[in-house]
């Protein structure tokens, strides 16, 4: 019986990971259709369609469902997404700024108040907290691109202004205008990205405990569980002791 169980419980947490790809793929999916129809559908002569099909490519998104959302934007059936940020603040005054791209206003807007509301923070106005907050180009590579001097030499010779090394990965930053070309200078010297992306970055982070750490990351999945929302960013910073505890949790 206890095997038995054993395999139930895998099942069940295979389920749930299934549905979590699935839903990352609907994600990635709608902003490639939104990146199609708002340029041309040539990844080549359209660089936020290049940078949606990139980042389809990096979570092992099929080349069926990344073609079938390109075509999607030429369809007559495609739904007109809208671009909306969402700001507000989370359990003890965590800044928060939301990203979605929705094909009903009012639907989302609802949705990301509740969660807001429910965590015991609150949905501010366009405007509230962003200007806490950098928007900024981020580019990742896996530590087989090269050691941390190799990466951080390639960066500077790139025009990038931060980089942060570690076991899991190397992330760049560069001004968001310079995206596109720091990117590609980057290419040359180190290949290709792992995943490439405009972001906002906090001026200054909060340090904050276990319990306000679990009810802000309660409301992230909450957020990021709704299919409109695309990102989610918080200015909250935990350390390393206490994320070991809440990810054994």
């Amino acid at each position: 019986m206890a095997g038995h169980s054993q395999f139930k419980n895998i099942m069940h947490r295979k389920g749930r990971q299934d549905a979590a790809r699935s839903k990352m793929f609907s994600k990635l999916a709608r902003e490639i259709t939104v990146a199609a129809k708002q340029g041309l559908p040539d990844p080549a002569m359209n660089p936020r369609l290049r940078l949606a099909i990139q980042n389809a490519k990096a979570e092992s998104m099929p080349k069926d469902n990344i073609q079938r959302a390109i075509n999607k934007a030429s369809g007559g059936d495609a739904e007109n997404y809208e671009e909306v940020r969402y700001e507000g603040y989370g359990p003890g005054g965590i800044a928060v700024i939301v990203e979605a791209l929705t094909d009903n206003r009012n639907r989302s807007a609802s949705n990301v108040r509740a969660a807001f509301t429910k965590a015991g923070g609150a949905l501010g106005e366009t405007g509230s907290v962003a200007f806490m907050w950098d928007r900024v180009g981020e580019i990742v590579y896996p530590p087989a691109a090269g050691d941390a001097d190799k990466v951080m030499e390639a960066a500077i010779e790139a025009g990038a202004e931060d980089v942060q090394s570690d076991e899991d990965s190397h992330t760049i930053l560069c001004a968001f205008e310079d995206l596109g070309d720091v990117s590609k200078a980057l290419e040359a010297s180190l290949g290709e990205a792992q995943s490439l992306k405009a972001i906002w970055k906090p001026q200054n982070t909060v340090p904050v405990d276990e319990d306000r750490a679990r009810s802000v990351l309660k409301l992230i999945a909450t957020l990021e569980d709704d299919d409109d929302v695309q990102n989610v960013y918080a200015n909250f910073e935990v350390d390393e002791e206490t994320m070991a505890k809440l990810s054994a949790a």
